[in-house]
């Protein structure tokens, strides 16, 4: 069913997710048109994705061939209709359920009716997003994790209305980009944020009770429990004004106290500390390059 898709459109690809995502398609191979509506954030995320691809050859994961052939693959937009070229879209934009079906209805008017649309969303119900258009059997759940371009895991959750044959061409589309998908149902959280979201707080609040520092706890995690970043690290990377959208999701809907927001994330975020993407969070950084570019 792959042979349905050969060129992807990803909405929001000015942002991490939306960037990292773009190179997970361009380097399987697909054609992938990246919109977004500042084409500053889109010549931020091209520099970016050439600078991981660059790292990725001289640490021996590609060839100058398959660098050359990646980065042909990727083009930019600010224009909406231009997605109607594609055979799938994947919107990765603001986590507002609004938002997400306003984007959606306009790309309804755009695309041909063969277009599937996928969701990138993490906490939003699938149902709910597919309901800001008239194609809601061609809509899929498709949560990457971050940092997509490293990471293979992808969950997969079908709405109410979602048709299995889309379903499963969204599937085969993922073992294509030589991904890892695994199915869920349409519930907030899915698997992994559902069982993160608490976790990551749970570190915040042992900073902020004294307990240890952010490096100390990340390096505890780490050592101790095999992880490969740091609930800290990841939460810098996220952004911490993301960590406190997915708290505001959460805990309405499970009401668990370790879902709510911690007074130290709410004063961060105020402050403008806001992790990777501005240079401060839980740690500082300097310049500009793509996590693992």
């Amino acid at each position: 069913m792959t042979d349905q898709i050969k060129t992807v459109g990803v909405c929001g690809a000015a942002g991490t997710m939306g960037a990292g995502i773009a190179i997970v398609s361009a380097r399987a191979g697909f054609r992938t048109l990246c919109f977004d509506m500042a084409e500053e954030g889109l010549a931020k995320a091209k520099a970016q994705s050439e600078g991981f691809f660059a790292k990725s050859v001289e640490r021996g994961k590609m060839t100058p061939e398959d660098q050359e052939a990646a980065l042909a693959n990727l083009s930019a937009t600010t224009k909406l209709e231009d997605l109607a070229a594609c055979d799938l879209v994947i919107e990765a934009v603001f986590e507002d359920l609004r938002v997400k079906q306003d984007l959606l209805g306009q790309l309804d008017g755009i695309c041909p009716p063969r277009t599937l649309f996928a969701s990138n969303t993490s906490t939003l119900s699938i149902t709910q997003i597919a309901a800001g258009c008239e194609r809601q059997d061609k809509v899929v759940g498709m949560h990457f994790c971050l940092p997509a371009q490293l990471m293979k895991l992808i969950e997969m959750s079908p709405g109410l209305n979602t048709s299995e044959e889309s379903f499963q061409a969204a599937w085969a589309w993922t073992e294509a980009a030589g991904q890892m998908p695994v199915k869920t149902q349409d519930k907030p959280g899915f698997i992994l944020n559902a069982l993160l979201v608490p976790f990551n707080n749970d570190a915040i609040r042992a900073v902020e009770a004294g307990v240890a520092s952010p490096a100390d706890i990340d390096t505890a995690i780490k050592h101790g429990l095999g992880y490969k970043m740091g609930p800290l690290e990841l939460i810098d990377l996220i952004g911490l004004d993301t960590q406190v959208r997915l708290c505001e999701a959460f805990y309405p809907i499970t009401h668990d106290p370790r879902a709510a927001t911690p007074p130290l994330l709410s004063r961060m975020v105020a402050a403008g500390h806001l992790g990777r993407k501005v240079g401060r969070g839980f740690y500082t950084y300097d310049g500009n390059a793509m996590f693992g570019g």
